[in-house]
């Protein structure tokens, strides 16, 4: 085993702010050139009264090795652990490493990655990070993903300096491919989502105005509120993964449905990208199974009333504040772009007939699957009609109210349950 194939994973148990060792990971390639990953949970670990599993699939709490070969050897509470498309393209450009390996982005990647999982080569962990860049630091924060965005041969002033202050917070697998970074606000953590330059809408404003609508027809979702940063909006967006303590943050393990469904980022794996064996599974997992099953499907109804058709697994997780799985609140909620009714496929199976969700003047696509989310028909056909009726009264209100302008309303119009679609009686 190449040493620099393996690692300590260090974990923060519920209710504390400190790091402690969980276990040990290594990488090594069989005899068939595919790399295969090992974790074992360390014994003292194991003998706390307080430990806890790393996720709820693939690594419950016991003395036994586990091994595996998919995903390039990653286990998914692992994988979830990396930084994402824009955290790489970061770290990347922060230790001109080209393209780093995933078990490199392991090490390298920044403290504040989403969960409580942290990794490193010392079988002691690291005390936890203690400085957050602020709200103020955001100009030349944003400056500094704008030229990695261009990509720019320099940055204006301290290239290094804006860098690493970029990489405090580089992201999380979490957040997509836009450019973000961790904020310290009002005694807690936040998402800071800034605009890209290639936008053709005020992308902060409309998300902001998503993540209101999405709590107007009664889903449980991440806070949001903006800011000015310069001449831009900023969307900062609270971590529900993070509790400020007193003497530190709390951090809550946070594993994303891609894990919980056992499935992989290509496209190849794309039949297991599905909501209804995402119940099937929280019927197994979540400590309160009929309630986080109501809310996934008020999430699916949601996510085809607005044309989400960037709903794939990363963008649902399941969350641990205590020992107990439950359904994480929504987060990087997203439109489409069509302007006129045309097919709109779900990233993710809706129903029993596939990704599309079908004609909202017949719901059946997807309430013909509500026994799989506990719920009776009626009920289904009720919580189906209760979110078109919101998002087609409520969308460009609440746009305008956060201003958006009316040309970007305009724009993004089509998205919405609206026009010649029938609404329910």
């Amino acid at each position: 085993m190449a040493a620099d194939q393996a690692c300590f994973v260090y974990v923060v148990l519920p209710g504390q702010t400190q790091f402690v060792t969980a276990g040990r990971f290594e990488l090594q390639e069989d005899r068939q050139g595919r790399m295969v990953g090992a974790f074992i949970y360390g014994r003292r670990y194991r003998e706390r009264p307080e430990a806890v599993e790393l996720d709820p699939v693939e690594l419950r709490l016991g003395a036994r090795p586990f091994e595996t070969g998919r995903m390039g050897g990653f286990f998914g509470a692992l994988r979830d652990a990396l930084p994402d498309f824009w955290g790489r393209q970061v770290i990347a450009r922060h230790g001109g490493l080209g393209e780093p390996s995933d078990f490199d982005l392991l090490l390298l990647g920044p403290d504040d990655r989403a969960g409580a999982l942290g990794f490193g080569r010392n079988v002691e962990p690291p005390a936890p990070q203690r400085r957050f860049n602020r709200t103020l630091d955001l100009e030349r924060i944003q400056q500094a993903a704008n030229a990695i965005l261009t990509d720019q041969s320099h940055l204006a002033g301290s290239a290094h300096d804006q860098v690493d202050e970029l990489l405090q917070g580089a992201g999380t697998s979490m957040g997509g491919a836009r450019p973000k970074t961790t904020v310290e606000h009002d005694g807690a953590l936040w998402l800071a989502k800034f605009p890209a330059p290639s936008d053709r809408w005020n992308q902060p404003k409309v998300e902001h105005a998503l993540l209101l609508l999405a709590r107007q027809c009664g889903l449980q979702v991440a806070e949001s509120r903006l800011t000015r940063v310069g001449e831009a909006d900023v969307l900062l967006v609270k971590r529900f993964d993070r509790d400020w303590s007193g003497d530190g943050y709390r951090r809550h393990r946070m594993v994303s449905a891609l894990t919980l469904l056992q499935a992989e980022d290509s496209t190849t794996d794309r039949q297991k990208w599905s909501y209804l064996l995402l119940a099937d599974d929280l019927r197994r997992v979540s400590a309160t199974p009929a309630e986080d099953l109501r809310e996934l499907f008020t999430s699916v109804c949601f996510n085809a009333a607005v044309s989400n058709l960037d709903d794939h697994p990363r963008n649902h997780a399941l969350l641990a504040r205590s020992r107990q799985w439950r359904l994480s609140p929504a987060y990087d909620l997203t439109h489409g772009t069509m302007r006129t009714e045309t097919r709109r496929d779900l990233a993710m199976v809706c129903g029993l007939e596939g990704r599309r969700p079908s004609r909202w003047a017949n719901r059946d696509t997807i309430v013909a699957g509500a026994g799989r989310f506990l719920l009776e028909k009626e009920e289904a056909e009720a919580i189906a009609a209760r979110v078109i009726t919101t998002v087609a009264a409520d969308w460009e209100g609440l746009l305008r109210s956060v201003g958006v302008s009316q040309a970007d309303c305009d724009f993004v119009r089509g998205a919405f349950v609206y026009g010649g679609v029938e609404l329910p009686d």
